[in-house]
This record gives structure tokens, C-alpha cells and sequence, in this order.
């Protein structure tokens, strides 16, 4: 699925040339059909079209084509994450991840952290957007960080997101592993996450940090998890949000949860 976008030519032509039978949707682009309904963020598409067409993998990029999402051949997602975990464990194995180490993002679900204490590998964490990525991966000269998203940096290719880098390396974990992207996938579980977004005042949006009503809630809220799950809060760059994620193992309790942290914070700092 090329969105209607960038990569509507050079992606199929990619990879039809290393030898994969190819099915190609959202290539026509007109102008203005970039990314309608279609590519990473609007999956359901594609996959109806792997299961209908039994293909071993569906493969979506944006507009832009500077990030990729998968899909398996049952039709579940494999996001920035599991594609992360994916092609880490293969570098990892052939002695090519420096430190055992992948750069991801406060953003990336627990279920990540999870797999990587697992696996022996090591997490850091930058803020959000992959300029955060690759500022932390320089600083440690490491080859692979990226966000959930699917905008992934593998630095013995490049400095900047490319999805159909990152397609072409899961599919050569695919190929030279032997296994179904669902197997594969299955390293990692991903975490219920719930994301919801306090209205505050602009003027307002950081002081979170030193409310102590906010911080009390906070601090409780992550007592309860024992470590299987996380509250995490940060004020949007651009509007007068609080934004509000929380992960853990009921879907329903963290729901709840983040509607009454949201709830708190808009009466504190509205």
C-alpha cells in the first residue's frame, strides 16, 4: 500500500527486483489522494487485501514514505515497535546491534520494555520524534532506533527514516529466517495503552509537573501496576493539551483511570 504518495513507483519497482510476487494498491496518486484511506495510517484496507489474496505480508507506508507498518498473514498489525524488536533480535544474532542496544521513545508500549529484559537487549528512551531518536542513537553511535509509528533509523543506511529501508530489512529477516511475519512478531505482546487528552489553558500546560494533586494521582496510579504498567503525561507542543497515555494489562481499569486523570488535570489547570 504506497498511500497515493511518494513511494508509489520506487517501492514496488524495489522490491519486484529483489524477486517478491507482488500485489501493489494506493499507487496512482492524483494530487490530492495522498494518503486517503489509505497507507500506515489507515490499515484496514490492506488487511482485508493479505488475507483475501493469502500474501505473506502486507507492507504500508505514508505519504512520504519515510515510515512503514506491517501486517501479517492473518491481518494483524505489526507496528514501529515489533518491527523494531524484529529486525534488533536479527542484528542482535548476527552481532551487528552495538551494545545490544535500540533507541526508541516514551512513547513506545511497555510490552517493548518487556520483551527487551527478555531478550537480553537494552532500551533508551528519547522524546518523542525521530530527531530525539537520532540525537540519542549519534550520541552512542548505535544502528537502530525509531518510534511506534513505524518511522525507523537503521544508521548503516541512513540518518533518517525510510520506509522501504525498513520494509527491505524485514523481509530479509522474513526470508533468511524462514518464519511468518506473525511468528516472528509474536516476540512481543504488546500492553492495552490508553491515550486521552486534557484541555487546559495554554498558559497552564506544563505546570502539571509541579502540582502536587496531579503528581499524588500519578505516583498512586503506578503503585498499582507493580511494574505492569505505566502512567505517562506531557503537554502537547502546538495546542492547549495535556495529553494523557496509560498502559497496563486491563484494558477497562486503565481506561477508567485515564479518564479520571484527564478529569483532575482539566480541573487543576483549566
Amino acid at each position: 500500500d504506497c498511500a497515493n504518495g511518494a513511494s508509489f513507483e520506487t517501492s514496488p519497482k524495489a522490491v519486484r527486483k529483489l524477486g517478491a510476487e507482488l500485489l501493489v494498491i494506493s499507487n496512482d496518486p492524483d494530487g490530492l489522494n495522498i494518503n486517503r484511506n489509505c497507507g500506515s495510517t489507515h490499515l484496514e484496507m490492506l488487511k482485508n487485501y493479505t488475507v483475501d489474496n493469502g500474501c505473506d505480508v502486507g507492507l504500508a507506508f505514508d505519504g512520504d514514505a519515510d515510515r512503514v507498518l506491517a501486517v501479517d498473514e492473518e491481518g494483524h498489525v505489526v507496528d514501529g515497535d515489533k518491527i523494531m524488536a524484529i529486525i534488533g533480535l536479527s542484528l542482535k544474532n548476527k552481532g551487528l546491534l552495538k551494545d545490544h542496544t535500540i533507541v526508541a521513545t516514551v512513547m513506545s508500549n511497555l510490552g517493548f520494555d518487556v520483551m527487551a529484559k527478555e531478550n537480553d537487549l537494552h532500551i533508551i528512551k528519547a522524546s518523542v520524534g525521530d530527531r530525539y531518536v537520532l540525537e540519542k542513537m549519534l550520541e552512542g553511535d548505535f544502528v537502530l532506533g525509531g518510534e511506534q509509528s513505524g518511522h525507523i533509523i537503521i544508521r548503516t543506511h541512513n540518518t533518517t527514516g525510510d520506509g522501504l529501508v525498513t520494509a527491505l530489512q524485514l523481509l530479509s529477516v522474513m526470508k533468511e529466517s524462514g518464519r511468518k511475519l506473525s511468528e516472528l512478531a509474536g516476540v512481543m505482546t504488546i500492553f492495552p495503552q490508553v491515550l486521552r487528552n486534557a484541555r487546559v489553558s495554554n498558559a497552564k500546560k506544563n505546570d502539571y509537573l509541579n502540582d502536587p494533586i496531579i503528581a499524588g494521582k500519578c505516583r498512586e496510579l503506578e503503585e498499582t501496576f507493580h511494574g505492569e504498567g505505566r502512567v505517562l503525561i506531557r503537554p502537547s507542543g502546538t495546542e492547549p493539551l495535556v495529553r494523557v497515555m496509560i498502559e497496563g494489562r486491563d484494558q477497562q481499569f486503565i481506561t477508567a483511570k485515564a479518564e479520571e486523570l484527564v478529569k483532575l488535570i482539566e480541573e487543576r489547570l483549566g
